[in-house]
């Protein structure tokens, strides 16, 4: 969820301030994750299917899935040309264009004593705790999955540790352990980073994130937990005096 704030909105003091130049990959994910949802919202809420959409914008079902998705894959002409359909493309006019850049020097805004308008954006995740779980789960897969595909020696700890649990006996994981070793076995990423149910379930059962650095970890479940307090992006924070 994304909330614009003000200079003269007043915010608790829990909330993390980030400048743009360290957003993290979490906050990107996030980020991604709800303009996808947002995207699917107005479809549905414009009555388009996803035939109809996909015809419209020039692109397959696949794609159209992995945009609503907020997958990182899809090039951003293709989130600019879903949004161009649903009538939002000038939210990233706004963003291209020089509205939001300061005034010249010379200018009479940049002359003026008036305080300039701080403009501030708090991220925070949804606040249904299944969501940020998976949002965790998600970030950590997809780190891990960067790491295995430059580091062999991570998907045969993975593999070893699929087998050790196939051993234990369990049988209410067995089943997927099993698609995890065919997944591990021929690279196929793309199964386990999914925002299906299915995806959400492998990953639940995934022997892959037991390989992660300790340390790869910590930094990820810190960007989570950051994210659950909320982030706030740009400007200098300002607690009104006098407010309650």
């Amino acid at each position: 969820m994304v909330t614009i704030l003000t200079k003269k909105c007043r915010y608790g003091n829990n909330y993390y301030q980030m400048s743009t130049s360290e957003i993290s990959p979490v906050l990107e994910r996030q980020l991604l994750l709800q303009l996808g949802d947002r995207l699917k919202r107005l479809r549905k809420a414009q009555g388009v299917g996803t035939v109809e959409m996909a015809a419209r914008t020039g692109i397959t079902r696949n794609t159209l899935r992995a945009v609503e998705a907020g997958d990182p894959a899809p090039s951003i002409g293709t989130y600019l040309r879903v949004m161009s359909v649903l009538g939002i493309s000038g939210e990233l006019a706004l963003l291209a264009g020089d509205t939001m850049r300061p005034s010249p020097p010379d200018s009479a805004a940049a002359r003026s004593r008036r305080a300039a308008p701080v403009v501030q954006v708090r991220i925070f995740a949804d606040d249904a705790q299944h969501r940020l779980q998976d949002l965790q789960s998600l970030a950590l897969h997809e780190e891990a999955v960067r790491l295995a595909k430059a580091d062999p020696a991570m998907v045969l700890r993975a593999q070893d540790t699929a087998r050790r649990w196939l051993a234990s006996g369990d049988s209410r994981s067995a089943s997927l352990w099993r698609e995890w070793q065919t997944i591990l076995a021929a690279g196929n990423w793309r199964k386990v980073l999914g925002r299906t149910r299915h995806a959400q379930q492998l990953r639940q059962a995934s022997p892959l994130v037991t390989a992660l650095p300790q340390e790869v970890r910590r930094r990820i479940l810190e960007q989570v937990s950051n994210l659950k307090k909320g982030i706030v992006i740009g400007g200098t924070p300002i607690t009104p005096k006098g407010e309650d």
